[in-house]
C-alpha cells in the first residue's frame, strides 16, 4: 500500500516523515510489515468472507463495486490498525491496539489476495478517469504489497525510531474532551502489557532467524525506554493527556481518572516496560548483528531492491541512483563554493564548514528561543503563499518540541500530520536537544520543508479532497510527499527567505543532505560501505553538525531506501515545472502548475508525470 503520511518518518509512524518522524499511520499492508504495535488477540469481523462476497455479487456496476471496495477496505485498516484510526478521526477503535500476533500478522498477508478477487470483477474501461486512477493506484499498491509480504519486516519491531517507546504519540492525539474518552485512553494503557509481550515475542523471532537492526544503532534504545517510564507517573509522557483534563469533566471524576491511570502506570505499564528495557540490553542488543547492509539480513539484496522500488516508485537501480548522487553531490557543490564566495569570506570550504558549525553567533542560547524563531520563520512565510498556490488547506498548523525521551536518536525536525475529521491541527515538531547542534542557518529550509510550502500545505490538502476515497487522501508515497517538501525548499527564495548567505548556504546544505542520502543509502546497503565511511563522507560534503550526522546515518541504516525518495521526488518535479516552463513560456502560471500538481494527492512519480504532460499538452492547446 501507499506510505502512510506520519512521521516523514518514528513512533510507528511510517514516513510520512516528513524529515521522518517516527510513524504511526500505518496502512493495510504496511501492517504486515510495519508496526511493532500489538496486543492480545482481539476478534474481528470477517473480512475475508466480505471480501469474497463483494467481488460475486451480481447487482453492482464497476463504479459502485470500486466504491464499496474502497470503503471495505478502509474499514479493515481501520480495524486492523486502531492507532491509524486514532490519528485519522475513524471512530470506534480508540480501546484497542494492532494485534500482532503471529496469527494476525499471517492471516493479514493472506487477506491481501481478497481485494484482487474484487478488482478482477471491475471492467476498468466502464470507469471514469478519476476511478480509473484511483483503480490502477490501488492495484498497484495491493500487487506491491504481496510482493513485499515475504520480507519479515515485522520483526525488526524495535529500533532507535520506532517501537513501543513512541506510544505515547498515539495517546497524546487521543479525543479528551468527555469522561468516556478518558476510559478509552485508561483501556489502552492497560493493554500495553500485551503490546509489550507481543513486541518481546517478535524480538525473539527475529534473533532466531538473523533478523535485527545493527547493534551500533540501538545503543540509544534502553534509555529511550527508561525516560518514557520515570518513577513518578504524571512525569510519564504516556499519562501526559491526564495532565490537562478539561474543567468540562467533573472533579470527583477528574480524580478517579487520574488515580487510576497511575496505578495502572505504577502496578502493570512500568514493570512490563522496564522488563523489556531490561531484555533489551541484558538479550537483545548483545544478540543483534554487527553488520549494518541490508544486504547482510536474510534475502537482504532483494529485500532492499524491493525498498528501492518501492520507495522512488521508479525502476533505477541501487548503481545508477548512486551515480546520480555522486553528480549531484558535484553539481551542488559547486553553487556552495559560489555562495561561499559571494558572502566575501576568504577560506576553504572546510574552514568555512568549521566556522557554521562552531560559531556562537550562529545558535541560540535557550529552547524557548529556537522555538519562537521557529514560529517566526513559519509565520513570516505564510502570508506569501497565495503568490504560489490558487488552493491552501484550510487546516492548520502549530509548532512544538520533540519530547525529551525521544530527542537524542530523532533528527532536527518532523511533521505529524493533523486530521480535519478529528479536528486535530497539523504540527511541525522541532528538536532542542544538543542547542549547538542546531544552526539557525538551517531553519528556513527546515521550516519551508515541513511545515510551508512544504509537508502541511500538501498533506493537509490532500486530507481535504472529500471527492477521492480515504485511502489517497490519507496515504501517501514517499517519493511524493517527500520530494514536494525538498521541492518546496527550492521555492523558498521566492517566497522571500533565503536574503543572507548564511541561509542561502543552509539551503544548499539541505538540497546537499538529500544528494549525499544516495549516496550513502546506496552505499552501505548495495556497496558496502562501513558507518564510519559514510560519516567521512557526509562531513567532508555538507556543513551539518557531528550529532545531525551520525543520527541521520542511523537512520539510512535501519530504513534502508527510505532516503532515496527524497532526491527522486524533487528531481522529478522539477523537471516537470522546466517541461513546462520550455513549453509554455508566457504562459506558463506557477499557481495553476502547482495547483496541478497537488491536485491529486501523492501519486507515483511516473503517474505524475504523465498527468503533468497531460496538463501542459491541453494548456498548450487552449
Amino acid at each position: 500500500m501507499p506510505r502512510s503520511f506520519s512521521p516523514c518518518p518514528g513512533p510507528q509512524h511510517r514516513e510520512c516523515r516528513c524529515d521522518d518522524p517516527p510513524a504511526p499511520l500505518a496502512v493495510a499492508a504496511a501492517l504486515l510489515v510495519a508496526s511493532g504495535i500489538a496486543q492480545a488477540q482481539t476478534k474481528t469481523p470477517d473480512f475475508h468472507q466480505r471480501f469474497v462476497q463483494l467481488a460475486s455479487r451480481p447487482s453492482l456496476g464497476d463504479s459502485e463495486r470500486l466504491a464499496a471496495l474502497f470503503a471495505l477496505d478502509w474499514e479493515y485498516t481501520n480495524v486492523e490498525s486502531p492507532e491509524t484510526a486514532t490519528f485519522v478521526g475513524y471512530p470506534g477503535q480508540d480501546e484497542r491496539w494492532s494485534d500482532n500476533s503471529p496469527a494476525a500478522i499471517a492471516r493479514r498477508r493472506r487477506e491481501l489476495a481478497d481485494r484482487l478477487l474484487v478488482l478482477a470483477a471491475i471492467d476498468r474501461q466502464r470507469l471514469d478517469a478519476s476511478d480509473r486512477l484511483s483503480f490502477d493506484i490501488f492495484k498497484r499498491s495491493i500487487e506491491e504489497s504481496i510482493e513485499g509480504a515475504r520480507f519479515p519486516r515485522e520483526l525488526l519491531v524495535v529500533t532507535q525510531r520506532d517501537g513501543p517507546q513512541y506510544l505515547a504519540s498515539v495517546l497524546a492525539k487521543m479525543p479528551t474532551s468527555s469522561v468516556a474518552d478518558y476510559e478509552r485512553i485508561l483501556a489502552r494503557l492497560a493493554a500495553l502489557p500485551a503490546v509489550i509481550a507481543q513486541t518481546r515475542a517478535l524480538l525473539d523471532s527475529g534473533l532466531a532467524v538473523g533478523v535485527t537492526p545493527p547493534r551500533v544503532t540501538l545503543r540509544d534504545v534502553p534509555a529511550q525506554f527508561d525516560q518514557l517510564v520515570p518513577e513518578a507517573p504524571m512525569q510519564s509522557a504516556l499519562l501526559e493527556p491526564f495532565t490537562r483534563i478539561p474543567p468540562t469533566i467533573a472533579s470527583a471524576d477528574r480524580q478517579r481518572l487520574t488515580a487510576e491511570a497511575t496505578r495502572v502506570y505504577a502496578e502493570r505499564v512500568r514493570p512490563a516496560y522496564r522488563a523489556l528495557a531490561s531484555y533489551l540490553s541484558s538479550t537483545y542488543i548483545p544478540r543483534a548483528r554487527q553488520s549494518i547492509a541490508w544486504s547482510s539480513l536474510p534475502d537482504g539484496r532483494a529485500w532492499y531492491a524491493y525498498n528501492v522500488k518501492l520507495e522512488t516508485t521508479t525502476s533505477r537501480t541501487p548503481a545508477e541512483i548512486h551515480a546520480l548522487g555522486l553528480a549531484e553531490v558535484k553539481r551542488i557543490r559547486a553553487q556552495m563554493d559560489s555562495t561561499i564566495r559571494a558572502s566575501g569570506y576568504v577560506g576553504d570550504f572546510e574552514s568555512f564548514v568549521t566556522m557554521l558549525r562552531t560559531d556562537a553567533r550562529f545558535f541560540m542560547k535557550d529552547s524557548a528561543s529556537l522555538v519562537r524563531a521557529y514560529r517566526d520563520i513559519a509565520k513570516r512565510i505564510d502570508p506569501e503563499l497565495s503568490r504560489l498556490f490558487g488552493r491552501l488547506p484550510r487546516l492548520t498548523y502549530g509548532v512544538a518540541t520533540i519530547p525529551a525521551y525521544a530527542a537524542p536518536s530523532q533528527t532536527t525536525a518532523y511533521y505529524m500530520p493533523g486530521s480535519p475529521d478529528a479536528h486535530r491541527p497539523g504540527m511541525y515538531f522541532v528538536n532542542t536537544y544538543k542547542l549547538d547542534a542546531r544552526p539557525i542557518w538551517e531553519m528556513e529550509a527546515l521550516t519551508a520543508h515541513e511545515a510551508v510550502p512544504g509537508h502541511h500545505l500538501q498533506i493537509a490538502l490532500s486530507q481535504e479532497m472529500n471527492d477521492l476515497p480515504a485511502f489517497r487522501r490519507y496515504t501517501g508515497y514517499t517519493a511524493f510527499t517527500e520530494g514536494w517538501g525538498l521541492y518546496a525548499e527550492s521555492l523558498g527564495s521566492e517566497l522571500g527567505l533565503y536574503r543572507d548567505p548564511y541561509s542561502r548556504f543552509g539551503q544548499l546544505t539541505y538540497e546537499m543532505w538529500r544528494a549525499i542520502r544516495l549516496v550513502l543509502d546506496t552505499g552501505i546497503h548495495e556497496l558496502g560501505w562501513t558507518r564510519e565511511q559514510a560519516i567521512e563522507y557526509f562531513e567532508a560534503n555538507s556543513a551539518k553538525t557531528k550529532q545531525d550526522i551520525t543520527s541521520e546515518v542511523d537512520r539510512y541504516i535501519v530504513m534502508p531506501g527510505q532516503a532515496l525518495a527524497y532526491k527522486s521526488g524533487e528531481l522529478a518535479m522539477r523537471a516537470m515545472r522546466a517541461r513546462a516552463e520550455s513549453e509554455l513560456g508566457a504562459r506558463f502560471d506557477i499557481r495553476a502548475f502547482h495547483d496541478e500538481l497537488l491536485s491529486q494527492g501523492a501519486l507515483p512519480l511516473d503517474i505524475l508525470d504523465r498527468r503533468m504532460e497531460e496538463w501542459t499538452t491541453k494548456t498548450k492547446g487552449r
